[in-house]
């Protein structure tokens, strides 16, 4: 579990903000990964919410080698094979199962489970994990949450995501405990859907400059 945590913390310290996204093609999700690392961002989080998520994190591996392409909503441990095998760098789940984690354990590929409740996180820290995802971040409590945790789990460090946009983002950046967020606002539905690429690359770069 070590090197995986050594791993994850590599990919999602590489810039405060990870987009999660999700995508109805692999060519769109090609070009949506081309526009946020020339923004500077090249963790990206395919979500697999869309029947075309396997194939684009596939793609975006082999069309795309500087980004770092994970999958996100992962769910199973089927949808954690599939997304292994189609080249997923990283694997991010809203929450965790045993099943899951077991699948992880005898997986090469850093996972980011979620967590959500003082239980949860004890029962990650139980299974070695040191970094979690805090989902649905905003609703359940935001910042102030994470906050006040601080010091009753120290060993911990937090990617959150949920309802987090630029106009908030400081607020979880700023925490000791928040390595980065996932954020969608890097990639609004309209732009992608219009191929405006040149919005999505001006939105990275501002993201990409936001100190964590």
């Amino acid at each position: 579990m070590a090197q995986n945590t050594k791993r994850l913390l590599e990919i999602l310290t590489a810039q405060p903000v990870v987009p999660v996204v999700a995508v109805s093609t692999a060519a769109e999700g090609v070009d949506l990964a081309r526009a946020l690392v020339a923004g500077g961002i090249r963790s990206i989080e395919v979500t697999l919410r869309t029947p075309a998520a396997l194939d684009a994190i596939r793609a975006i591996s082999e069309a795309v080698p500087e980004a770092i392409c994970g999958a996100g909503t992962v769910l199973t441990p089927k949808q954690l094979d599939q997304a292994e095998a189609a080249g997923a760098k990283f694997i991010v789940s809203p929450g965790a199962t045993m099943e899951l984690l077991d699948a992880a354990r005898s997986s090469s590929v850093p996972m980011l489970p979620g967590s959500a409740t003082a239980s949860e996180l004890m029962a990650m820290i139980e299974e070695g994990y040191e970094i979690l995802k805090f989902f649905p971040a905003q609703q359940i409590g935001g910042a102030a949450f994470l906050r006040s945790i601080a010091p009753v789990f120290p060993s911990l460090r937090f990617c959150p995501t949920g309802g987090i946009s630029i106009d908030n983002v400081r607020d979880y950046l700023s925490l000791p405990n928040v390595i980065c967020v996932g954020g969608s606002w890097l990639a609004p539905k309209a732009a992608v859907a219009a191929g405006d690429w040149d919005t999505v690359t001006r939105l990275a770069r501002e993201a990409a400059a936001l100190s964590a």
